[in-house]
């Protein structure tokens, strides 16, 4: 039977190389739920083309468009916020792949735990924000968490069939972004075009920005804490620049063993949906003639302020990560809108860091108070 899979952000850019999977094998998996916030236009092509039995459309201003437009297909259509953390939990689900973008993926990935759906999680800021609460439900219902990401697939793959064997430490790679080299007089300078433009991979607006600033790469590592189990001093950063080994898991012998390929999301995607079956696809393949030389560096945490941050946030615990997610968010909105410069992100992730209360046992409502207060701190040391 094919598996039907809930897609939940359909439009973006994980969601939609999930649906060139499901192109990829029509007769393993079936689009059962799409979601969008905002691009109504193409979650009703999607929804023609696939026709899903639900779609959601987050801005309920443009529900009466979206079923206007869907009027004599046999899809039903729902809007706003809590249908989106509802559709997860539908009984005809199989799989729940989260591609929301930052902490709006928390509460549909915790409902479709709670439902007993397994998920293939994209939306890392779902683990930041609340990995100990996901993750103990997904233990409570015996559940596997599926990492979307491809670092986190790598480490994910490199411990299959090592379960007996002890993890000495994982090293998560990174690409460094545009401003791989850069000093912080240059990134005092940088534009919104120039952060945007990234080398190796095509991403969102929001998750670029975090990857040129190495956000990304302190929410992976406080992810693979919670997804593996890791202590912070076992999680290392080397950045990567051709983006080909994914990441690499070093055992108690000081055996290394690495995750290879090109830097194509649909790889991950495909692994997860499919898991445990590694499945052939006709997707562009790696010849070492094409890369003759692998690099690695050091990751400059002085330069990049927000991946030390980031590591503060993991050391600390509690509520923290929360707090930096939230004003991380606020912080790369202001900038895609030129109201605050490259630099100034971290200066607001820091400053929230100090003026939003500590919680050091947060249970779900005191996740979703702090990311409303950090919010709103961070908004004022913006405007300001």
């Amino acid at each position: 039977m094919k598996r039907r899979i809930a897609i939940l952000g359909s439009t973006g850019s994980i969601g939609t190389q999930a649906l060139e999977v499901i192109d990829e094998h029509p007769s393993l998996f079936e689009a059962e739920v799409l979601t969008a916030g905002q691009n109504a236009e193409l979650l009703v092509a999607q929804a023609k083309k696939y026709q899903p039995n639900v779609v959601v459309i987050g801005n309920e201003e443009k529900y009466a468009w979206v079923t206007d437009q869907l009027a004599g297909y046999p899809v039903k259509v729902y809007a706003g916020a809590e249908a989106l953390e509802q559709v997860g939990a539908m009984s005809t689900v199989d799989l729940v792949l989260v591609a929301l973008v930052g902490f709006s993926g928390l509460l549909p990935t915790f409902r479709a735990l709670e439902a007993g759906k397994p998920i293939a999680l994209a939306n890392k800021e779902t683990l930041v924000v609340a990995g100990d609460l996901v993750m103990e439900m997904a233990r409570k219902k015996n559940l596997p968490v599926l990492p979307v990401d491809s670092e986190h697939s790598a480490i994910f793959q490199c411990l299959v069939g090592e379960a007996e064997n002890e993890v000495e430490k994982i090293i998560l790679t990174a690409s460094g972004g545009p401003f791989r080299g850069k000093s912080v007089d240059f990134l005092r300078k940088v534009t919104r075009c120039q952060a945007l433009n990234h080398p190796n991979w095509k991403m969102g607006d929001k998750i670029t920005i975090d990857s040129a600033s190495l956000m990304n790469k302190g929410f992976e590592a406080i992810e693979a804490k919670w997804l593996f189990g890791l202590s912070p001093d076992q999680i290392e950063i080397a950045v990567h620049p051709q983006s080909i080994i994914h990441s690499m898991v070093q055992f108690r012998d000081g055996s290394l063993k690495a995750q290879m390929g090109l830097p194509d999301m649909k790889l991950p995607i495909q692994y997860a949906m499919g898991y445990p079956r590694r499945l052939a696809n006709q997707f562009p393949r790696f010849s070492f003639s094409d890369f003759p030389n692998l690099s690695f560096e050091k990751a400059d945490i002085k330069v990049f302020r927000n991946l030390s941050l980031a590591f503060e946030a993991m050391e600390k615990g509690g509520n923290m990560p929360c707090i930096v997610n939230a004003a991380n968010e606020i912080a790369v909105d202001a900038f895609l809108k030129s109201n605050i410069g490259f630099v100034e992100m971290s200066s607001v992730i820091e400053q929230t860091m100090q003026q939003t209360s500590f919680v050091e046992h947060p249970g779900l409502s005191d996740y979703l108070e702090t990311d409303k207060e950090a919010r709103r701190v961070a908004m004022e040391i913006v405007a300001k």
